[in-house]
Parts: C-alpha cells; sequence; structure tokens
C-alpha cells in the first residue's frame, strides 16, 4: 500500500480537541475606526473635488492652465487614496504555536534557497553569515538543505563555502548546546548579541565562546582575503553544481552529536546571446536542482544580506503550512522584512513601519499579502500548478517541465494524488556522480527551451520583481497566502545606507510594478476576475500607487509658482470651502499618526516618513515611471540593478547622524533640487507679494502650503548645501 503523506496523516490525526498550530485575530478597534475614517474621509474628498470639477467647468476661474493642472494633481491623489482603503478594510495579526507541532519526524522537508550575484557589491563575509545561520536553524537537519546560487560564478565565493561549511561544525553545535537564539556569528559576536551573551554568562559558556570567536575571526580573514585576492566574476561559464556537505560526513556523528543539512553551491550556466533571467532564472535553477538532491516539498528564500535572527522561523511557518484548514490552498508564508541598521531618517523607514503593519496586515485579511522577495516559506507546488487543479501540469510534463526524469518524478513526489512523500536523499543514501550530472544539466542555459518554466512553472520572468510578481499571479490562481509578525524578527538585514543605491532600489520597484499595472496582467482587469475584489485593489494600489509622483511634482511646481503671482487655487479661509482643504489635510494627518503610533512609533517618527514620502515621490517613483515610458517607447530595456551593500565608512558616519548624503545620486537630485529651490524662492517672493497686495484671505492656503513644503526640506537644503558649495 502507498504510503500517504504528512499533509493527509497529519489531517487523519487532527481532532477539535487538539490545540490549534496557529491564530488568526481581527485587529480591533483598527478596523471599525478604519471604516469610519474612511466614510468620512471619503466624504471630505468628494466634496473637495466637487468644488474643483464644478468650479472649473462652470465656475470663475483666475487662470484655467494651473487650475487644470492642480484638479488633476488631486483627482491622481484621490484616486490612490481610494485604491489603498482596501487595505484597511480586515487588518488581521497571527501568531504561531510551534509547541502544538508533531514529532520532528513528521515535519516536511525545507530547502533554503540564497542568491548572490556580485562578491564586489555583495561582500562574501555577510553572504557566508547568511549561510551559516540558515545552516543553524533548529529544524531536523536530515529535513533541511541548504542551496547558495552564485550568479558571478566567483571562484571566492566557491571557496567561501568551504570555509563556512568547516566553521559550521563547530559553530552549530556551539548554538544547539547553549540554545543561542542569534544564529549568525557576526551579528552575535557585535553589540546585537550582547544581551544574549551576558544572559548566558558562565566560566565555561566564555571558555567556549573565546574559542569559537576565534574560529569565527580565522574564517572571516581567510574569506576576506580570497575575496580580495580574486572578486571577478564570470559571464561567460558552465554550470557548477558541488555538494560541499552530504550524508558521507554526518554517517560517522553518533547521535548526540549535531549533524549539518545538506550545503550545495549552484553557479548555472551562462553564455553571451542567452538570456539569463536575473534573480528569477537563478531560482529556477535552484527549484530544479533541489528537486533532484533533497526535493523538500518546501523552500525558505533569502536575500543574500538578510541572516535568520530566530532559529524557529522554520517551524512557525510549518505552524500554517500544516494546518488541516489552510495547507490545501495555502502557498506561502511571508515573514516581515525588517533591517537592523535602521535609523529614523532611512529612506525604508517610511515603508517599514506603514507597509509591514497597516498593509501587509491588511492584505492578509483578504487573501494574502504581497511576495516581499525574501523571508517567505513558500509551498513549491504552488510555482507548478494552480490551486484547483493541482495535477494540471503533470499531463503533459515533458512540455511544461523539461525533458527531466528525475526532475518530473520529484515533482510527481510534492503532489498528493500520488501518495508519495517526498523522500529526503540526504537522510537516506549519499548524493550519486550520476546526480550532480542531472543537476548540472537541469541549470544549464538551454534546458528551459521549448518548456513552460518562467511563464506558467516556477517564478514568471515577465517582471524583474520576480517575486512579487509570481506572488500575484499564484492569487491569481486561487492560491492563498499569510502574513506573520512575531515579536522576534526571524530575519533581519542590513539595508543601504547610501542615498543613491537606496533610490536605485526604489526606482526598480516602481519601475517594475507600473510596468506590471500597465501591462495584460493590470489588477484591476487582470486581477479583479481572479481573485477577491479588494485584494484586486490593493494590488492595484502598488502598481499605481508610484503615479502620485506626478501629482507631488505638480503640486511641488504650479503651487508655490501661483503663489509668487498672487493667482489664489485654494478658497478664501472665510469661506465654508476652505475648512473643506483643511479638513482632507487634518484628516490624512490623523490616520497617518494613528498607523504610526499603533506601531510604536512617536511624532517625529510622523514627521521623518512625511519627508521620506516626499523624496521617494519625486525622485526615484518619478523615474520609475519614466523608466516604463522610456521601455514602452523603446528608448530604454529591461535591466537588473544589483543593490551595492558595501559599506562606505564616510556615509556610515553621516547615516548615524541622520544627515541626508546626496553624493553620487545627481540624476535624482535635479527634480528634488529644482522644486526645493522654486518653493524656497517663490515662498520668499509670494511672502512678500501677500504683504503688498493685502489679499491674506486669499493666499494663506498657498501660504502655509509653501511654508510646509520648506519645513519638509530642511534636511534636504542641509544635504545639498554642500554640494552648492563644491
Amino acid at each position: 500500500m502507498a504510503t500517504i503523506s504528512l499533509h493527509s496523516s497529519y489531517n487523519l490525526r487532527a481532532t477539535a480537541t487538539e490545540p490549534p498550530l496557529n491564530t488568526c485575530t481581527v485587529q480591533q478597534p483598527r478596523a471599525a475606526l478604519s471604516r469610519l475614517h474612511m466614510l468620512l474621509h471619503a466624504a471630505a474628498v468628494s466634496a473637495l473635488l466637487y468644488h474643483r470639477l464644478s468650479t472649473l467647468l462652470w465656475g470663475s476661474v483666475p487662470h484655467l492652465l494651473p487650475w487644470g493642472l492642480i484638479t488633476l494633481a488631486e483627482l491622481v491623489f484621490a484616486a490612490v487614496w481610494a485604491l489603498g482603503q482596501a487595505f484597511r478594510l480586515r487588518p488581521v495579526a497571527r501568531a504561531a504555536a510551534p509547541e502544538n507541532l508533531p514529532g520532528d519526524e513528521n515535519l516536511p522537508g525545507v530547502d533554503v534557497f540564497v542568491c548572490t550575484a556580485d562578491p564586489k557589491k555583495e561582500p562574501v563575509a555577510e553572504v557566508m553569515n547568511t549561510v551559516v545561520s540558515a545552516m543553524a536553524m533548529d529544524y531536523p537537519a536530515e529535513k533541511l538543505a541548504v542551496y547558495l546560487s552564485d550568479d558571478g560564478g566567483a571562484a571566492a565565493t566557491l571557496y567561501a563555502m568551504k570555509e563556512a561549511c568547516r566553521f559550521a561544525e563547530s559553530w552549530v553545535p556551539f548554538c544547539r548546546e547553549y540554545g543561542i537564539k542569534t544564529r549568525c556569528p557576526e551579528a552575535f559576536f557585535s553589540s546585537l548579541g550582547e544581551d544574549e551573551r551576558e544572559a548566558l554568562e558562565s566560566d565555561e559558556f566564555n571558555a567556549q565562546l573565546d574559542k569559537i570567536e576565534s574560529k569565527y575571526e580565522a574564517f572571516r580573514r581567510n574569506v576576506e582575503k580570497a575575496a580580495e585576492l580574486e572578486d571577478s566574476i564570470n559571464d561567460d561559464r558552465p554550470p557548477h553544481v558541488e555538494v560541499i556537505y552530504d550524508n558521507k560526513k554526518n554517517a560517522g556523528r553518533s547521535e548526540n552529536q549535531p549533524k549539518l543539512p545538506l550545503l550545495v553551491y549552484v553557479s548555472r550556466e551562462k553564455r553571451p546571446g542567452h538570456p539569463h533571467r536575473f534573480k528569477a532564472g537563478a531560482l529556477n535553477s535552484l527549484l530544479r536542482v533541489s528537486g533532484i538532491m533533497s526535493n523538500g516539498p518546501y523552500a525558505l528564500v533569502l536575500d543574500c544580506d538578510m541572516y535568520c535572527n530566530d532559529p524557529t522561523s522554520a517551524k512557525q511557518a510549518m505552524c500554517f503550512h500544516l494546518d488541516p484548514k489552510l495547507s490545501h490552498s495555502l502557498s506561502y508564508v511571508q515573514f516581515p522584512q525588517i533591517f537592523y541598521n535602521v535609523s529614523q531618517n532611512d529612506i525604508y523607514d517610511g515603508q517599514a513601519r506603514a507597509a509591514y503593519k497597516t498593509k501587509y496586515q491588511g492584505m492578509d485579511g483578504l487573501g494574502g499579502t504581497v511576495c516581499a522577495g525574501t523571508g517567505y516559506y513558500i509551498k513549491k507546488k504552488a510555482l507548478f500548478s494552480n490551486c484547483n487543479q493541482q495535477d494540471e501540469t503533470l499531463r503533459e510534463p515533458e512540455h511544461n517541465f523539461g525533458l527531466s526524469g528525475k526532475f518530473i518524478d520529484s515533482v510527481k513526489a510534492l503532489d498528493t494524488k500520488y501518495g508519495i512523500f517526498p523522500k529526503h536523499v540526504n537522510t537516506k543514501v549519499n548524493i550519486s556522480d550520476s546526480i550532480i550530472e542531472e543537476a548540472n544539466k537541469l541549470a544549464s542555459c538551454t534546458y528551459e527551451h521549448n518548456t513552460k518554466w518562467g511563464k506558467e512553472i516556477g517564478y514568471s520572468y515577465d517582471c524583474l520583481l520576480e517575486s512579487t510578481f509570481t506572488g500575484y499571479l499564484m492569487h491569481s490562481r486561487g492560491w492563498k497566502s499569510v502574513y506573520l509578525y512575531p515579536d522576534r524578527p526571524c530575519f533581519l538585514g542590513c539595508t543601504t545606507i547610501d542615498m543613491k543605491d537606496a533610490l536605485v532600489q526604489l526606482m526598480k520597484w516602481a519601475s517594475g510594478l507600473v510596468q506590471v499595472g500597465l501591462s495584460r496582467f493590470s489588477p484591476l482587469t487582470y486581477g479583479v476576475s481572479r481573485m477577491p475584489l479588494p485584494q484586486a485593489l490593493c494590488y492595484g494600489f502598488f502598481a499605481f500607487s508610484h503615479f502620485i509622483s506626478v501629482a507631488c511634482f505638480l503640486y511641488g511646481t504650479v503651487a508655490p509658482i501661483c503663489f509668487f503671482y498672487g493667482i489664489p487655487l485654494f478658497p478664501k479661509v472665510t469661506s465654508p470651502w476652505f475648512a473643506v482643504f483643511a479638513g482632507v489635510y487634518a484628516s490624512s494627518a490623523a490616520q497617518h499618526f494613528y498607523e504610526v503610533k499603533s506601531s510604536g512609533g512617536t511624532v517625529q517618527t510622523m514627521w521623518n516618513e512625511q519627508r521620506i514620502w516626499i523624496i521617494r515621490a519625486v525622485t526615484a517613483c518619478l523615474f520609475g515611471c519614466v523608466d516604463v515610458l522610456m521601455k514602452y517607447a523603446g528608448v530604454a530595456k529591461a535591466n537588473f540593478r544589483l543593490t551595492n551593500k558595501v559599506v562606505d565608512q564616510e556615509k556610515l558616519d553621516k547615516y548615524q547622524q541622520g544627515k541626508f548624503d546626496f553624493q553620487g545620486a545627481k540624476m535624482f537630485m535635479v527634480p528634488l533640487t529644482l522644486l526645493v529651490l522654486l518653493n524656497l524662492g517663490c515662498f520668499v517672493g509670494g511672502a512678500k507679494g501677500l504683504v503688498s497686495r493685502g489679499n491674506m484671505a486669499e493666499m494663506l492656503g498657498q501660504g502655509m502650503l509653501s511654508m510646509y513644503v520648506l519645513l519638509l526640506s530642511f534636511p534636504i537644503l542641509q544635504g545639498l548645501v554642500p554640494r552648492l558649495g563644491k
């Protein structure tokens, strides 16, 4: 009789009397207050637009062009606001109960995918810290496998993998013996692990700590020295798959000695003239290679600088994947993307607070949140099929998956229809030379020819934001997802402290999302017919919210120029309509403050987020929209921009002082500098005109707006002064 899958066996044992694996709670009073605010704010916005349009069409407008442009900007603001309200309908908070999971012997396998591309921009030592932290997770070693995709094909990276494995043979037992939670060695030995080291302090622990720290320093020196000698990348190379650690080395260990997981290095083939599909192509190669080696039904995807901060993250994710009520339709469990080096003025700070606490939890209550690209546990089967037709792609397996019989067998093993629970090669047998040979074929640049890879199978090639777009497609195919925000961050990363790199990354996101919004996959056409309407509106917000940059640019140019020349754009302060405009601003500010406060922020946090929102809108988001238009016009082509993760000491010092450093970001600074200087000049000139003309009632609103923009722009002026001095 065929063996049944883990899901089936767990379903048979699950009864109403057993403790739940997870909880899901609608956030109150947040949901109720949000809905009430939506109604009130919608009424105010409707009144504002009515005044604008009625005055523009039938009233007496002093100057048609500026009024028309300002009305257009306010229509964009209103449309983006309307799309964003779906996030506030049903925000939920989830919690996991790992103590209620079945025993380790009944847990499914997990494959960890780590991707790197260039040792010059992604320091090898930091990448290896991520690899070591993944190897040290609190999960059965025979059920865990770690794969590193090296798209640079660098010899230094392969050498560092072997050094990392040797260090892990000492590090993993040390972590398990003392119950270390911070299992990234760099973080543990830094100030981030200071509290944990003090809590464990004893003579025995201190002696072991000195030994393991000495080994780590030697490991880091060796890796950095190798990277200095040879850090070049090779874009014309054959595939290279190498098993760094497998069952052969575990065989000599006793039951009391901690075993290590399977560790595999993958450098897929790259040839000039063959598209390599950037990170999506790397992840699809890892899906195939892991399929014939460990074939874990689930995969953890990590950026190379996003280390495992909580060793229980896999078990927390399994609390959802193994829940009988969720498992059939659950595609992935997304953890928050949190950075340990974030300061209050960080370019990502607004996104980290607002998106994680509001948008992500809001989408979670509507059927599933967006896939962030790192820190998520995904069911591999969700990448290969529709939720309600999970065996459809297996009807023509060679046409869909390629000609590898071993890989097709691994896909069949993931499907419960076949009654087979995936076997873990690194547990029972050693990986043979024939498996390595097959893995190299699967990592070749021609394997995907005439298959559905990148189209209907695996990560999509239709967008450079591979994980976000693939998550969107999975939701369109009926799959669900959950968002888990535990008290202790399960993953921590290091965000760029360079303004240029941060804005380039944001421009990449903006360009990719806008391109999706204007394509046949637009959430407002393709999405609304395939997923719940509120969820499609959330995706619509991500796709179209970057057009708010156009509205900000119009407001930032038209309003100050009109203030300078004394052209009124807002009602008199004595008019009832002025209260409508003031009410819309006050309502928006109150909503923002509530979201910041409920996320643990302060008034200073709110103020910094508004500054960062302005910077993002008129720089990266604006250029992202322009980038899409250039691609459609054929002027530019799709290009992957790798974020530089090397730390510059001078920029780090300025960053820690809370100063904006715009050096190297000349392109982005053009519109920002223009707007800041324009507002400064127009405010001075407009204030003089306000006194001389005596039209205080008509121009007070515009004067207050200009003053508000200047206050927001103060740190930008500080950053620009040194540049102007040069």
